[in-house]
């Protein structure tokens, strides 16, 4: 007898032929040994029918024939494009000497629904079915997936939640489409001088659409306001520093109208007073009040998931989630790094055991070869499972996205931009092995007459992490204090200083400022916002912690802005990655916004998204998640 092990493209087929070292025969469609046949699907092979194959009347689009929910069996079938490649899998799979399939295909949500669709509509019986779930497509991954290959039933509740996924999709798309074409498609039509106009919207693109057109028009509402702070210059040995006036408690300022914030003033004539009325008597001095030093730790930040490496691919490279997500495929596919749908910033304590292996494997990168040997040679790779860094608990289907330290050859074969996000995903890698970096922070609070000024400054002591990471990008808003840099000398006459030390003070400056409008989401900042449930969260800690349920998955968002510009209902910046609402846009959220108004609501949106891994985990089951949605549909 034979066993199958079906895939999901025909170039991860030929891995697993390979990893199982069967000398095969190539045939149409599949590889053939003594012992096993070797097969796959070219992505989906079978959809859902459209609503006219369960009765012809729903080929006219009419309102009284909404809303369209499929009574007992639903239907499906076969993809035409692909018909001839799901014949000879449907053969394969029912063949007489065929007695255990492995499935092989992506190890994920969608992975499983593409193999049960190709089943069910094959009429699979009576075969032992077992389930390859891998992280990677190393050889020894491969065959351990193999080894270990549970029963498909154990993911029966993966595969519920795939089929419900699909079917919210197909019934807030066809029935929410047709029913806002039908009432609003006409006068959208004639606005845009158009013989006619089709709505589409969808349970994720919509809200996002939502999300895109309301920042826009924050942006077009605000309105800028200036300020002005005031600054004093000061003498500290041989260096000038800068104090930052605050109205703190004890001003003659405190809470004074005349603030824009307690930082400045709204009006640049009450600046200047202030200036006016502390430039005598002279020779101006101020006195310390309060002088703190402190040693500031910063970690090395957790490891990629495919929303934070799409976030850091758009702003440094300036490519699209959707092309991120295309290179860190191919880069999994050649053997390079680990799954790349991964919601998971963690390693698993399994990998950790093992994590020698690719942190040796990356001797052979030239770009981080140094930092792997000195990673090797130190013995935070060996304490590594009992750090933040690996967490089994905040694992669903897969770990963090690392490189494997295997495939190095076929970097030859990528592009030069593919090999930049290998690095950036090596260097990220790398760093969670390296201490903290360190900085020395400074902060000076002084007094002028009653009024008190404010300094802070930051020395690195010592790079750590940012050795091999690089340094990060300052998050600073215009009208923020900042710390600033601080040298060695500076730092040594700041901490011959102590509390009631008198400077010298050169004199007062203005600078003036401006409130600014909230960002335009860029595609990298809406895959985070999308992970987040609406909130873009700046602080890569913070985003960590409160990590809840997203609007859509890891594996579909990229795609829904790619259906979005295909809609032309946003427009993307290719140099800048900035999106925008078009005219359409606007007018589909209006639309939306006076109808079905919760469709652009991003907490319901993730919502759903919860209930579907509720149902994957067994905590809610099918049925009841379907009596749910069928309810949202009628109301």
């Amino acid at each position: 007898m034979k066993a199958v092990f079906i895939a999901e493209k025909p170039s991860v087929a030929a891995e697993f032929a390979k990893a199982l070292k069967l000398k095969t025969t190539r045939r149409d469609g599949y590889m053939e040994s003594e012992n096993a046949i070797v097969t796959w699907c070219v992505g989906h092979l079978v959809t859902m029918s459209y609503p006219e194959c369960y009765d012809e009347k729903y080929k006219k689009w009419n309102l009284r024939d909404l809303p369209f929910i499929p009574q007992g069996q639903w239907k499906y079938e076969v993809i035409p494009g692909v018909k001839k490649q799901f014949n000879i899998v449907k053969e394969i799979l029912n063949r007489d000497d065929v007695d255990t399939i492995y499935v092989c295909t992506d190890s994920g949500r969608e992975g499983e629904y593409i193999y049960r669709l190709v089943a069910q509509e094959a009429g699979v019986k009576g075969k032992k079915e077992k389930r390859v779930w891998i992280d990677s497509q190393t050889e020894e991954e491969i065959l351990r997936g193999i080894k270990e290959a549970k029963d498909l039933k154990e993911y029966d509740n993966l595969s519920d939640a795939a089929y419900l996924r699909a079917k919210e999709d197909y019934l807030m798309g066809i029935n929410f489409s047709r029913v806002l074409t039908l009432r609003y498609g006409p006068s959208v039509a004639s606005y845009l001088r158009e013989k006619r106009a089709v709505l589409s919207v969808g349970r994720v693109m919509t809200c996002v659409l939502g999300m895109i057109v309301r920042r826009e028009r924050e942006i077009r509402q605000f309105v800028k306001m200036p300020f002005y702070r005031v600054l004093s210059s000061m003498v500290c040995g041989e260096s000038t520093i800068e104090g930052e006036f605050r109205a703190v408690k004890g001003s003659a300022y405190f809470q004074s109208p005349k603030l824009y914030k307690e930082n400045g003033f709204s009006h640049k004539e009450d600046a200047k007073e202030l200036i006016e009325k502390l430039s005598n008597p002279k020779p101006v001095q101020a006195v310390i009040e309060k002088l703190e030093s402190k040693k500031e730790n910063k970690n090395p930040p957790l490891l990629y998931n495919l929303a934070e490496l799409q976030n850091d691919c758009s702003k440094r490279y300036k490519i699209s989630p959707d092309e991120t997500l295309k290179i860190v495929q191919e880069l999994y596919e050649k053997k390079l790094v680990t799954y790349p749908r991964t919601d998971a910033r963690v390693l698993s304590t399994a990998v950790a055991k093992e994590i020698h292996k690719n942190i040796h494997g990356l001797s052979g990168f030239a770009n981080v070869q140094s930092y792997a040997a000195e990673v090797l040679e130190g013995t935070a790779w060996k304490k590594i499972a009992s750090t933040r860094y690996v967490n089994d608990k905040q694992i669903t289907d897969h770990y963090a996205i690392i490189p494997t330290g295997q495939g190095l050859l076929a970097l030859r074969s990528v592009s030069a931009l593919s090999v930049k996000v290998y690095e950036l995903i090596a260097r990220r890698f790398l760093s969670i092995f390296y201490p903290p970096a360190i900085y020395q922070k400074t902060t000076l609070v002084s007094k002028v007459q009653q009024e008190s000024f404010f300094s802070s400054f930051r020395l690195l002591l010592s790079e750590g992490y940012l050795k091999v990471a690089g340094m990060p990008e300052e998050n600073k808003k215009k009208d923020d204090t900042e710390d600033v840099k601080c040298d060695e000398n500076l730092l040594q006459a700041l901490q011959k200083c102590k509390k009631g030390d008198i400077l010298p003070v050169k004199g007062f400056s203005i600078k003036e400022g401006e409130t600014s409008p909230p960002k335009r989401y860029t595609s990298g900042s809406m895959i985070l916002a999308m992970e987040n449930a609406g909130q873009l969260i700046e602080d890569e800690e913070l985003r960590a912690q409160i990590k809840g349920s997203g609007i859509g998955t890891s594996a579909t968002r990229a795609e829904i802005l790619k259906k979005l510009q295909a809609n032309k209902y946003i427009a993307l910046n290719k140099k800048t990655q900035v999106l925008t609402p078009t005219h359409l846009g606007e007018m589909i959220f209006d639309v939306v916004n006076n109808s079905i108004r919760s469709l652009l609501n991003p907490e319901l949106t993730a919502s759903w998204e919860k209930g579907l891994t509720y149902v994957a985990e067994g905590t809610i089951t099918s049925e009841e998640y379907m009596e749910k949605l069928e309810g949202f549909i009628k109301r």
